[in-house]
C-alpha cells in the first residue's frame, strides 16, 4: 500500500514559520489561547527534532521564544503625561474608566450630564486633582463647542492622547413600529451625531499626538436584537463611522477601536423604576390603532421579558474598563473588543447558523415575543402567520410571569 510522503525539513520550517507569524499577529492573552499556542509549539518541536537539522531547530526555537514572550507580556505604552477625554462619566463604564485611568496617572477630562450628579460627586471625591469634570450634553452644540475649547486650551503642553466615546442613550424597549420616530432621532443624536461632532472637533489634536479613538458600541448594532431597533441602528451607524475613521486616519497614525460589551449591570440597567416609567410613557402616547392591534398585554410581556434578561447581566464592569484601557495603551490595539460572557457564542451563531436559528437564539437570550392581540385566536379576522405556528419560542399569549 502506497504511503503518503512526509514533507521535507524545509517544508516543515515554512509551516512552523507561518504558524509563528500568525501567533505574532494575533491578540492572544494568558489563558486558553496561550495554552493552545504552547501545545502547537510543542508539537512543532517534536516534529522539528526528527526532521530538521540543528541549525534550523535553533532558529525555530528562538522564533518561538520571541512569539511566546510577546504573547505573555503584551507591549504597553507608558502613561507618562497622556491626557484622555471620556464622555458619559456620570455612571457605569465611563465613571469606572475615569477612576482607573486617573489612578494610573492619566490626565482625565471626564464629561458628565450634571456637575452635581452622584457620579460626578464620587469622581470629585475619590480622584486626584488631575481629573477635570466637564458638563456635556451631546445633543447641545453649545456644550460640545465649550468642551472642545476647554480641551484645546488645557492640553497644549501634554497633547490629547485619547478620546473615549462612551456616552450612550436608549429610552424605549419595544418593536420598531411601536417606538416613536422621536426615539430613533434621540438615539441618533447622542449615539451617532454627538460622537461624530465631538470626534471631528478633536481630530486635529488626535492627529498631532498620533493618538487613539475608543468608542463603546453594542452587539445590538451587529445583530437584530428584538425591541432595540432605535438603539441598535444608532450603534450600527457609529460602528460603521468608526471603521471609516480607522481607514482614513491610518496614514496619520491614529488607531481606532470599538468596544462591543455584553450585558453588564450599570446604573441605568439596574434602575427598574426608570424602565417602568418609560413603559408607561410609551403606553400613554401610543396611537389607539396600534394599541388595539398589539394590546397592552403585548407591551407588558415585552417589558417583563426585558427585565428578566437584565437579571443575567454581569455586575463586574472591569472587563469593559480593561478593554478600554488596552485600546488606549496597547502598542497594537485591536479593532474590536468583546468583553462579556457568551459573546463568542452569540457572534458564532449570528454569522454561521441559518437565519431561523439566529432569530430563535436572540429571542431565547433576550426577548421572546408573544402574538399581538389582533393575531391571537378568537379575535375578529385573526390569521396567525405561518412562521408563528412553526416557531416554538413565540408564545400565543402574554407570559404568565408578567405582573398585570
Amino acid at each position: 500500500m502506497e504511503r503518503w510522503p512526509w514533507p521535507s525539513g524545509g517544508a516543515w520550517l515554512l509551516v512552523a514559520a507561518r504558524a509563528l507569524l500568525q501567533l505574532l499577529r494575533s491578540d492572544l492573552r494568558l489563558g486558553r489561547p496561550l495554552l493552545a499556542a504552547l501545545a502547537l509549539l510543542a508539537a512543532l518541536d517534536w516534529l522539528c527534532q526528527r526532521l530538521l537539522p540543528p541549525a534550523a531547530l535553533a532558529v525555530l526555537a528562538a522564533a518561538g521564544w520571541i512569539a511566546l514572550s510577546r504573547l505573555a507580556r503584551p507591549q504597553r505604552l507608558p502613561v507618562a503625561t497622556r491626557a484622555v477625554l471620556i464622555t458619559g462619566c456620570d455612571s457605569g463604564f465611563g465613571k469606572e474608566t475615569a477612576k482607573k485611568l486617573d489612578s494610573m496617572g492619566f490626565t482625565v477630562l471626564a464629561t458628565v450630564l450634571e456637575l452635581n450628579s452622584p457620579g460626578a460627586i464620587e469622581l470629585r471625591t475619590c480622584c486626584s486633582p488631575r481629573l477635570r469634570l466637564l458638563q456635556l450634553d451631546l445633543t447641545k452644540p453649545g456644550d460640545i463647542s465649550r468642551v472642545l475649547e476647554f480641551t484645546k486650551a488645557h492640553t497644549t503642553s501634554t497633547g490629547l492622547w485619547g478620546l473615549v466615546n462612551n456616552a450612550g442613550h436608549n429610552e424605549v424597549v419595544a418593536d420598531a413600529e411601536l417606538s416613536p420616530v422621536a426615539t430613533f432621532r434621540s438615539c441618533m443624536e447622542v449615539n451617532f451625531f454627538g460622537a461624530l461632532e465631538l470626534t471631528k472637533g478633536l481630530l486635529p489634536l488626535l492627529r498631532s499626538s498620533r493618538g487613539r479613538i475608543v468608542t463603546v458600541g453594542s452587539p445590538a448594532g451587529d445583530m437584530p436584537y428584538p425591541c432595540l431597533g432605535a438603539y441598535g441602528t444608532s450603534k450600527a451607524a457609529v460602528a460603521l463611522l468608526m471603521d471609516t475613521f480607522s481607514c482614513e486616519l491610518l496614514p496619520w497614525g491614529v488607531k481606532v477601536s470599538i468596544i462591543q460589551p455584553g450585558c453588564f449591570k450599570t446604573e441605568s440597567v439596574r434602575n427598574v423604576g426608570q424602565w417602568e416609567k418609560r413603559k408607561q410613557l410609551l403606553l400613554a402616547n401610543l396611537p389607539q390603532e396600534l394599541l388595539q392591534a398589539y394590546g397592552k398585554d403585548y407591551i407588558e410581556h415585552l417589558h417583563g421579558q426585558f427585565l428578566r434578561s437584565l437579571r443575567l447581566a454581569m455586575s463586574d464592569l472591569s472587563p469593559v474598563v480593561d478593554a478600554i484601557t488596552d485600546a488606549l495603551l496597547a502598542a497594537r490595539p485591536r479593532r474590536r473588543y468583546y468583553p462579556g460572557q457568551g459573546l463568542g457564542l452569540m457572534y458564532f451563531i449570528h454569522y454561521y447558523l441559518p437565519e431561523g436559528l439566529r432569530r430563535r437564539f436572540l429571542q431565547a437570550f433576550f426577548i421572546s415575543h408573544c402574538l399581538p392581540r389582533a393575531l391571537q385566536p378568537g379575535q375578529p379576522g385573526a390569521t396567525p402567520p405561518q412562521d408563528a405556528a412553526q416557531d416554538p419560542n413565540l408564545s400565543l399569549g402574554p407570559s404568565p410571569a408578567v405582573a398585570r
